[in-house]
C-alpha cells in the first residue's frame, strides 16, 4: 500500500507528498477551468499515469526478456467532455518502439502494455484508443 499525502495550497493548486519516497508534485486547476493551468491537473495525471503505465509494463516485459526498449516514448493527448458533467472524455495514446525490436517482441510488448493496470482501471469509464509505431 502506497500513501500520499495531498495539501490544499490555495489558488486551486495542491501539493502531494509521496510519502515512501519524499517526492512532490503540485497540480493546478487547468485554464479552461478557472484555473493558471501552470501545472500538470488532476485529469493531466491520470493522462499521464497511464501513459506512464504503458510504458513501465512494457519496461518490466522487455527487461525480463533481454530486449532493449530504451527510448520508447508514449504521448498522450487528454479530451474532456464539453457537455454535461465534465470528465475526461477521451485519452489517446501514441507508443513509439525503439525500431530495432523484431516483430515478435513488438507483439509480446503490445499485449503488456494492453494488460497495464492503470488502462485496465480506466476501462469502461474512459474511452482509450492506441496508436502502435
Amino acid at each position: 500500500m502506497t500513501s500520499i499525502a495531498c495539501r490544499y495550497e490555495g489558488g486551486l493548486r495542491c501539493q502531494a507528498l509521496h510519502e515512501p519516497s519524499t517526492m512532490e508534485l503540485a497540480t493546478d486547476a487547468p485554464t479552461d477551468n478557472q484555473g493558471r493551468g501552470e501545472c500538470f491537473s488532476p485529469t493531466d495525471l491520470v493522462a499521464t499515469a497511464l501513459a506512464t503505465c504503458i510504458l513501465t509494463i512494457m519496461g518490466i516485459t522487455a527487461e525480463r526478456h533481454g530486449w532493449p526498449l530504451e527510448g520508447a516514448t508514449a504521448r498522450v493527448k487528454k479530451s474532456m467532455t464539453t457537455t454535461g458533467a465534465r470528465r475526461i472524455e477521451t485519452l489517446e495514446v501514441w507508443i513509439n518502439l525503439p525500431t530495432e525490436l523484431e516483430d515478435s517482441a513488438r507483439a509480446v510488448l503490445r499485449r503488456a502494455a494492453e494488460a497495464c493496470p492503470v488502462k485496465k482501471s480506466l476501462e469502461g469509464a474512459v474511452a482509450m484508443e492506441m496508436h502502435w509505431a
